[in-house]
C-alpha cells in the first residue's frame, strides 16, 4: 500500500524512470559488453588451449619417435650370435650410457623372452619371462621397433610404457630385444605432461584411444579408465581431433581440445573451465555495477529535487481545474508556467467554452440522426436505459418483417429468438455494465416466418458525463454469408483431408515464413510433431543444394521450380534427402504465400550411393577396383610434386594361388583373397589406398610415406601373408606374396609409367623365387 501511495506521485514516477532508464542502460551496455568479450575470451581461450595441445602433443611423438629410434639403431649395433648376446648382456647393458638418461629401466631380452641383463639392477628383473607381455609378442611378430600400451610392471606393480627393438644375427634371425621402460608414476615427460597448468584451473591429460590415462593433470592418476560416459572423452577415443564445448564430470562448461599423436594410439587433452576462461568479463561486470549503484545514489535526491520545482505551477493548475469543474470557479483558469502547462490551462478554457454550444446543439443532431437513419441499409435500433425500443429504421423492420409503430416500447431482447435470447443478455448486461461496444452473433424472430433470421449485432451505450440515455444498436442481416461460409468450410475440410493422407509434406507460408498451413506430412519434416503452424518455417529447417544453403530470400527472389534435390534438416537433427517443388501464389503482392511441396528421396539416393560404390569397389573383397585405384593414383602423381616424402606405389602379386583354387575349391579361394584384402587394409593407413586390380593382383597407393618406410611395411605384409594359413579337411592352405615397390616421381608421365615399375619388382621377385619385396628405383634416380 505504501509503495502504491509513493508512486502515486508524478514527481515520485519521474524519478523512478530516470533511475530506470539508467539501470536499463548500464545493464543493456553491461549484457552487450559481456557478451562480445565473452564470445572474444572464448576464441582466444579455444585457441590457447589447441595451442598447448597441439605442442604438448608433438612434443611426446617427438620424444618417443626419438627414444624408439635410438633403441633401433643400439639394436643394429647389437648383431652378434645368440651365445654371444646372452654372454655379454650385462656389459652391453652397462655400456648404454644415454640410455640411462631416456628411460627408467633398460632390459634386453632373449628370443624366449627371458631378461638377461637390466639397468638398474635394484629392480632385480633378470630371469623374469616377459614372453606374454603385449609389448614382446607384438615385437616378435612383426620384427619392428614398437612403442607400447601402458601395463604393471614385475616391479613394485608400477605402470609402465615399453618401447623395444629387435636384435638379429648377422643371418637375420631375430635372436632377442632390447627395451627401455619408461614408469608413469616417476619424474619423467610424461609426467611433466601432467604438471602443465593452463590458466588457474585448465589442466593437461593423455590418454590411449582404448581409455587407459598415461598423465592426469586433473586427479594425477594413471592407468585409470577414462570417463568414457563423457560425450567429449567418447569423441577423442574414436580419433576426434578440434575444439569443442563440453562438461567435466562436476558438470562445469569447459572448453576441451584433443590432439590425436602420430607415433602410437593416443590422444592428449586439453581442458580449461569456461569460469577461470571468463574471469576478466566477471571482474568488469562487477566493476560496472558498483560504477551504477553511484551513479543512482547521486542522481536519485538531485532528480527529485529538480522535478518537484518543476510540478509547482501543475499542482496549482489542478486546484483550478477541480473548482471550475465543480462550480466554485466562474471564470477561466489562469495561464502560467511552462508552455505544456500553459497550453492544458488555454485548452481547458477553449473545451469549457464549446461545453455550451455542443450541448446547445445536441437536439439538432438527435433530429439529423433519426432522418439519416431511414435511408441507412443497415437495421438501426435506439432503446431506453430499460432496453424499450424508442426508434427503429426501415432497414430493421425489413429484417424482422415488423412494423415500427408496433415494435415501439417493446423490449429489443423479445426480439431475439428463444434459444439465443439467455446467451444474449448475459453478453449484452456484461458489455453495457463494462461501458465497452457489444458485439455478437444470434438469430431474431421473424413474424411472417418460423424460421428465424442471423444477424451480426453491435449495441453501444449512449451516455453523457452524468447518466446514461439508452443504447444505439446495428443490426445485419448475415444468413447468406453464414451459409456460403459454410460451404467454403466443407471444402476446405475436404482439401485438408485429401493433403492430410497424402505422403508428400505440403505446407504454405508468408513472405515473413510464418507457417500459415501444412498437413502432418509437412509437420514430421518440420520436426513439430502433428501442429506446425504459426512457426516460421525457416527458422525451423536449414535447406541445402550441393553444400549452399537456400534462405528465404533466395525462394522469394526466385521462380517457381520443380524436382529440386536438396537436403532438408530440422532442430531435431533429422536430415531428409527431399525432392523440393515451391510454387509462388500472388506474387509481389501484400497477401504473396509460397506453397512447399516435400517428397522423400532417400531410397532414389541411397540406391545412387550404392551403384557409385559398386562401381568403384571389388564386389568380394570390398577393396577399391582397379578404375578407381587408377583414379587415385593420378591424383597422388599430381600432388607428388609438393610432397616432402616420396609417395610410394606398391604391387602384389600372389604366389602360388592357383593351386589353392585347384585344389581347395573356388570357395576356399574367395575366403583366403577375403582375407588378404583385410590383412592389406589393417596394415596400412587409413588415408592409403588398397584395390584389387585383378585376379591375384593387389595394389597399395601409400601418399607422402618415404620408399624405406614402405619397403618397411611391405616386408611386414609380406610376412603377414606368409603366415596366413586356411585349414580345410585337415589341410593347411596359403600363398606367399612377391611385392614390387617403386616411388612416385614428378618426371613421370602418367600412372603407366609407374605401374610398369612396380610390376618390374614383381616380375624380378617371382624371377628370384617368389616371397621377396623388390624395390625399382625411378630412373636418373
Amino acid at each position: 500500500m505504501l509503495i502504491k501511495r509513493w508512486f502515486g506521485s508524478l514527481v515520485n514516477r519521474a524519478v523512478a524512470l530516470v533511475i530506470l532508464v539508467i539501470v536499463l542502460s548500464a545493464v543493456m551496455v553491461t549484457i552487450a559488453g559481456t557478451l562480445m568479450s565473452r564470445g572474444e575470451l572464448e576464441s582466444q581461450a579455444e585457441a590457447e588451449v589447441a595451442t598447448i595441445v597441439g605442442l604438448l602433443a608433438e612434443d611426446l611423438d617427438e620424444k618417443l619417435s626419438r627414444r624408439r629410434e635410438i633403441l633401433a639403431n643400439i639394436a643394429q649395433n647389437l648383431t652378434m650370435g645368440e651365445e654371444v648376446l646372452a654372454a655379454r648382456a650385462r656389459v652391453l647393458v652397462r655400456r648404454e650410457v644415454a640410455l640411462r638418461h631416456l628411460f627408467n629401466g633398460v632390459y634386453l631380452i632373449d628370443a624366449d623372452g627371458r631378461v638377461i641383463a637390466e639397468y638398474p639392477e635394484e629392480f632385480e628383473q633378470v630371469g623374469q619371462d616377459v614372453s606374454q607381455r603385449a609389448y614382446f609378442r607384438e615385437t616378435t611378430q612383426t620384427l619392428t621397433p614398437v612403442i607400447s600400451q601402458p601395463y604393471r610392471s614385475f616391479y613394485q606393480d608400477l605402470p609402465a610404457v615399453m618401447i623395444t627393438a629387435p636384435i638379429f644375427d648377422h643371418k637375420g634371425r631375430f635372436i632377442g630385444m632390447i627395451g627401455g621402460s619408461t614408469m608413469l608414476s616417476g619424474r619423467n615427460f610424461l609426467e611433466r605432461v601432467g604438471e602443465v597448468r593452463i590458466g588457474r584451473s585448465g589442466y593437461v591429460s593423455v590418454a590411449t584411444r582404448n581409455g587407459i590415462t598415461l598423465a592426469d593433470g586433473k586427479i594425477r592418476r594413471v592407468m585409470a579408465p577414462v570417463d568414457a560416459t563423457n560425450e567429449s572423452v567418447a569423441l577423442a577415443m574414436t580419433g576426434f581431433e578440434g575444439v569443442l564445448r563440453s562438461e567435466d564430470g562436476a558438470g562445469n562448461q569447459v572448453i576441451m581440445a584433443v590432439r590425436q599423436m602420430a607415433e602410437v594410439p593416443w590422444y592428449v587433452a586439453g581442458v580449461w573451465p569456461l569460469k577461470d576462461a571468463f574471469a576478466p568479463a566477471n571482474r568488469l561486470v562487477d566493476n560496472l555495477l558498483w560504477v551504477l549503484l553511484a551513479v543512482i545514489a547521486v542522481l536519485a535526491p538531485l532528480a527529485l529535487i529538480v522535478f518537484r520545482g518543476l510540478m509547482v505551477p501543475l499542482n496549482v493548475l489542478g486546484n483550478q481545474l477541480a473548482e471550475r469543474h465543480l462550480g466554485v470557479r466562474t471564470t477561466p483558469v489562469d495561464v502560467f508556467g511552462a508552455p505544456e502547462i500553459r497550453q492544458v490551462a488555454e485548452t481547458f478554457n477553449t473545451v469549457m467554452e464549446e461545453r455550451d454550444e455542443v450541448l446547445s446543439s445536441l437536439a439538432e443532431r438527435e433530429a439529423f440522426f433519426r432522418s439519416l437513419t431511414q435511408s441507412a441499409p443497415i437495421g438501426i435500433v435506439q432503446t431506453d436505459v430499460l432496453g424499450r425500443i424508442e426508434f427503429v429504421n426501415p432497414a430493421f423492420e425489413t429484417i424482422t418483417a415488423n412494423n415500427g409503430h408496433a415494435l415501439l416500447h417493446q423490449y429489443l431482447i423479445a426480439g431475439v429468438y428463444e434459444d439465443d435470447r439467455q446467451m444474449a443478455l448475459a453478453e449484452w448486461s456484461a458489455a453495457l455494465r463494462n461501458h465497452e461496444v457489444f458485439h455478437g452473433r444470434f438469430r431474431l424472430k421473424r413474424s411472417d416466418s418460423d424460421l428465424p433470421v442471423w444477424a451480426d449485432v453491435m449495441t453501444a451505450a449512449i451516455e453523457t458525463p452524468e447518466k446514461s440515455l439508452g443504447t444505439i444498436t446495428v443490426v445485419r442481416d448475415i444468413t447468406r454469408e453464414l451459409a456460403v461460409e459454410d460451404a467454403l468450410r466443407e471444402e476446405q475440410q475436404r482439401a485438408d483431408s485429401i493433403l492430410a493422407v497424402l505422403q508428400e509434406g505440403v505446407l504454405m507460408v508468408d513472405t515473413r515464413g510464418v507457417i500459415r498451413y501444412a498437413n502432418g506430412a509437412a509437420c514430421a519434416f518440420v520436426g513439430n510433431g502433428e501442429n506446425c503452424e504459426e512457426h516460421n518455417f525457416f527458422e525451423r529447417v536449414v535447406i541445402e543444394d550441393r553444400s549452399r544453403r537456400l534462405t528465404s530470400a533466395d525462394f522469394l527472389a526466385g521462380e517457381n521450380f520443380a524436382n529440386l534435390y536438396v537436403t532438408l534438416r530440422n532442430r531435431r537433427d533429422q536430415e531428409f534427402d527431399i525432392d523440393l517443388t515451391m510454387l509462388h501464389l500472388r506474387k509481389g503482392h501484400e497477401n504473396e504465400r509460397l506453397v512447399f511441396v516435400l517428397r522423400d528421396d532417400s531410397e532414389r539416393r541411397r540406391q545412387e550411393e550404392r551403384l557409385s560404390w559398386e562401381a568403384t569397389h571389388d564386389s568380394l573383397t570390398q577393396l577399391m577396383n582397379r578404375r578407381a585405384f587408377n583414379a587415385s593414383l593420378m591424383k597422388c602423381l599430381t600432388g607428388a610434386a609438393r610432397q616432402e616424402s616420396a609417395s610410394v606405389l606398391m604391387l602384389i602379386d600372389l604366389d602360388y594361388f592357383k593351386p589353392v583354387n585347384d585344389e581347395g575349391g573356388h570357395l576356399l579361394g574367395d575366403d583366403l583373397l577375403k582375407r588378404l584384402a583385410d590383412l592389406f587394409r589393417e596394415s596400412v593407413r587409413q588415408s592409403d589406398t588398397v584395390a584389387r586390380l585383378g585376379g591375384d593382383e593387389f595394389g597399395i597407393i601409400l601418399p607422402a610415406c618415404g620408399l624405406e618406410r614402405a619397403e618397411s611395411l611391405a616386408e611386414r605384409i609380406r610376412a603377414g601373408a606368409q603366415d596366413l594359413r586356411i585349414e580345410q579337411d585337415g589341410k593347411f592352405y596359403g600363398v606367399t606374396t612377391s611385392i614390387g615397390l617403386t616411388a612416385l616421381s614428378p618426371d613421370d608421365p602418367g600412372p603407366r609409367e609407374i605401374m610398369a615399375r612396380a610390376d618390374q619388382g614383381c616380375y624380378i621377385a617371382k624371377a628370384e623365387g617368389r616371397n621377396k619385396v623388390i624395390v625399382v628405383p625411378v630412373a636418373g634416380a
